[in-house]
């Protein structure tokens, strides 16, 4: 009689592991031969059941159990990653819990344009969705960062640079940051050398380049630009920088008044204070960060914009306040 109740047992156990097995192997194929891939975010700190949970109900696993079992198995548990991911019911469950843990994470594009300032970069990623502007802002200002990459200065301005990127939600504002001087770092590696020929830090060109990016949007004028610029400094002349005085305007409404040129507490006021403004106004793309290392060959002193974007370059002060004369004293006229 024993016998025989071990014997029912054993073919019991034999045929719920050959059910279990089933169920198993059907619960971990994909639940269909083709689908769209649907966007799927992983919480920080949610829970490898909460997550399985989630897949099933929006349509991605057969079963909960299954999933929290084949991830137990493969110890994934702990190693699945925060963040948004591209997944699709045409995967197996081992192949979207792969995504999860070895797989990168949907990004998104944002386009960083040359010459924008660090509150209109923080303005751009916050409105993005990336980063909320106080995390960019306290980043922006990092003493940490700062002291990494060797900046001197209260904040990175002028390191920024200007591209466009593709970034994941779920970065803290340094993480965006950092991505960002990285890229920096790579232009500069490209000017370094002739930076060093020219006895310019790195600190001196990104000003410089700064201020040329600011000063015109004609890609051919930035060397023109650059020369006036290392022609003036030369001569010991001001910059004399409209651009400048702009960022040092705290609420600038757009109108640059005569009381803003003749206001010596604007430390970025280059009309009052000889040499270079105490830091970058803005953040320069390689194309300036090259003209201010490589200035076109000029006697150039003074320019003046055409209104279209351009400027009429001069070596002489009489010609160039003729040219002020034509292009700005009488606008509009003939």
């Amino acid at each position: 009689m024993i016998s025989r109740i071990l014997l029912f047992l054993a073919i019991a156990a034999v045929l719920g592991a050959a059910a279990l097995g089933g169920w198993l192997s059907q619960s971990l194929e994909p639940l269909t031969d083709e689908a769209e891939p649907v966007l799927f975010t992983v919480e920080p700190g949610e829970s490898l059941r909460g997550i399985a949970t989630r897949l099933q109900r929006e349509g991605l696993v057969r079963d909960v159990e299954a999933t929290v079992l084949l991830a137990r198995y493969r110890e994934l548990g702990q190693k699945l990653s925060a963040g948004e991911f591209f997944l699709s019911a045409d995967q197996s469950p081992s192949e979207i819990l792969d995504v999860l843990v070895k797989g990168r994470p949907a990004t998104y594009p944002v386009s960083i344009p040359e010459g924008l300032t660090a509150v209109e970069i923080g303005r751009v990623i916050a409105d993005a969705g990336l980063v909320d502007r106080e995390a960019f802002d306290a980043a922006f200002a990092s003493a940490d960062l700062l002291e990494r990459w060797e900046i001197p200065a209260e904040n990175l301005e002028g390191y920024l640079f200007p591209e466009t990127y593709r970034f994941p939600k779920g970065l803290d504002g340094e993480q965006v940051v950092e991505v960002m001087l990285e890229q920096f770092e790579q232009a500069w590696g490209q000017v370094a050398a002739r930076a060093a020929e020219r006895g310019l830090s790195r600190h001196e060109v990104v000003i410089l380049a700064s201020i040329v990016e600011k000063e015109t949007g004609a890609a051919e004028e930035r060397p023109l630009i650059a020369s006036v610029f290392a022609n003036r400094i030369e001569r010991n002349m001001r910059l004399e920088s409209d651009p400048t005085i702009i960022y040092g305007i705290p609420d600038f409404d757009g109108n640059l008044r005569r009381r803003h040129l003749d206001d010596a507490s604007n430390l970025y006021n280059t009309y009052q204070h000889s040499g270079l403004t105490p830091g970058p106004i803005a953040n320069p793309g390689l194309a300036s960060l090259e003209a201010v290392v490589a200035p076109a060959e000029s006697d150039y002193l003074f320019f003046v914009s055409r209104n279209d974007g351009t400027h009429v370059f001069s070596e002489s002060y009489r010609d160039h306040v003729r040219a002020v004369d034509r292009y700005q004293r009488r606008r509009g006229g003939s």
